[in-house]
């Protein structure tokens, strides 16, 4: 079964109940990523958390990104990065992570910044917000057209991100996207649990 999900950690970090449920999830068989985003912590727990995840990740063999932070995720042995246009230049980047590692950017909903990514030798693009998030503010739109535009044109891994759920990701995934991001349709649902909600996406 072809693994299509880039799941995001959620803003906060519980402990052992975090672990055990993360080690659930990936144990579908449904994740190819797993991004560690957590902005409001200080590096060094940042290392702590990313440490306890790699093992997770590398049980259940998942790709394990560490968000903003290549030297982190140098640091820890993880698999990539993710960078965002206001983060560490890609240059950079790569000069820290070498050129075996992952690194995926941040291209909101943007053709050029696609094909900067591209030139630069970026291993995925990801796109979005396409709809309404509660993990990030969405300063920025992202439509359908983007991902039939990247399929033709770049032909590189794309991920879709903002506000994707069970109801929605099927039109992301049939306009082109190779990957969908989730993250509070996992972590914060009031309905299912996680493994529940991974479960939905077929």
């Amino acid at each position: 079964m072809k693994s299509y999900i880039y799941l995001l950690s959620p803003e906060k970090i519980n402990g052992f109940t975090f672990y055990n449920k993360l080690n659930k999830v990936l144990k579908t068989k449904k994740i190819k990523y797993f991004q560690l985003r957590l902005k409001k912590i200080s590096t060094s727990d940042l290392i702590k958390i990313s440490k306890k995840i790699k093992k997770i990740t590398n049980k259940n063999n998942v790709k394990f990104l560490v968000n903003d932070k290549p030297l982190v995720a140098k640091m820890v042995g993880a698999d990539g990065c993710h960078i965002g246009q206001k983060d560490m230049n890609f240059a950079n980047a790569r000069k820290i992570l070498g050129k075996h590692k992952i690194i995926g950017v941040t291209c909101h909903n943007s053709k050029k910044l696609a094909l900067k990514a591209k030139k630069f030798g970026a291993d995925y693009i990801a796109f979005g917000s396409f709809f309404k998030s509660s993990t990030k503010k969405t300063a920025f739109k992202a439509n359908l057209g983007i991902l039939r535009w990247a399929k033709k044109k770049i032909n590189m891994p794309t991920v879709a991100i903002g506000g994707i759920n069970n109801s929605n990701y099927k039109k992301i995934l049939s306009s082109g996207a190779n990957f969908i991001a989730c993250s509070n349709y996992v972590w914060n649902n009031k309905k299912i649990d996680p493994v529940s909600a991974i479960n939905k996406f077929k």
